[in-house]
């Protein structure tokens, strides 16, 4: 059966908010990525920090999962994660 959608096999980025995606390299991406992740730690106010959570899909694997729960505990730094299994 064919399917309908185009997977991605390499990482598209926006230089612009609202620009067009472009093909970047995955050192290009990554680094964005962690770019993201600090700018965002460091807004969060000193000594009461804005929680941060993130959510993960209880149909990925138990690896998956458990990798998610890593980053939010050992790199956010914080123990709210959903993978929700609720539904």
């Amino acid at each position: 059966m064919p399917k309908s959608y185009v997977r991605l096999t390499q990482p598209l980025v926006r230089d612009t908010k609202g620009g067009e995606l472009r093909v970047a390299t995955w050192d290009e991406a990554l680094d964005r990525t962690v770019a993201g992740f600090r700018a965002a730690l460091a807004s969060r106010p000193g000594a009461e920090r804005a929680p941060i959570g993130i959510f993960s899909c209880s149909k990925s694997t138990n690896e998956v999962n458990f990798a998610a729960q890593k980053l939010s505990r050992q790199v956010l730094g914080s123990n709210n994660i959903d993978s929700c299994n609720r539904t």
